[in-house]
């Protein structure tokens, strides 16, 4: 008996829960539904309609999505940010270019990606360019930068070096820093 009210102890809460978020879905379901009703056009076609939106969509892509004004610091940032086609392990590649309808974005592609991406600030003074909405993540250091999908946990792209990261590389290859392991 004790077990018996235990468990509807228990169950009860789950189900109340359960419940009420399959009442939401349905909901959301049904708001979206006409939503999306409301949103077809009356006069035109769905050929014209497909075509317009296809042309908008190109547009968009040319020109690299509405973007907000970026700050001082995101400004002074996207300045240090390493542009052109820098070359990676394996034979990758990286295209860097200035969006020049957006002042301090970027695009960022190379072979099967694309990304719209801006400069957030670190505290180790790091270059980070992300694009919040694919996930993706550029990261830049003296020697070396990588691109990381982060909504997929893959690594696009690693040692991907500019011309001047080269020289840094080969200045630590020369001269390396001191071990932190090394006893004094």
């Amino acid at each position: 008996m004790k077990t018996l009210i235990a468990t509807l102890m228990i169950a009860a809460p789950l189900l109340a829960v359960s419940h009420s978020a399959l009442a939401q879905t349905s909901s959301t379901k049904a708001t979206a539904t006409k939503k999306a009703a409301a949103k077809k056009p009356a006069s035109k076609s769905k050929a014209a309609a497909t075509a317009a939106a296809a042309g908008a969509g190109a547009a968009a892509v040319a020109a690299g999505p509405a973007s907000e004004a970026l700050g001082t610091e995101e400004l002074a940032i996207s300045e240090r940010v390493f542009k052109g086609r820098i070359p990676c392990e394996l034979g990758a590649y990286v295209n860097v270019a200035a969006d020049t309808a957006n002042p301090g974005y970027f695009l960022v592609d190379g072979r099967g990606f694309k990304y719209h991406m801006s400069p957030v600030k670190t505290s180790t003074g790091t270059v980070r360019l992300e694009d919040k909405a694919a996930g993706a993540v550029w990261l830049q250091i003296a020697n070396k930068s990588m691109l990381m999908n982060q909504k997929a946990g893959q690594r696009l792209a690693d040692e991907c070096m500019s011309p001047e990261q080269q020289q840094v590389a080969e200045a630590i290859r020369k001269n390396p820093p001191p071990s932190l392991l090394d006893s004094k």
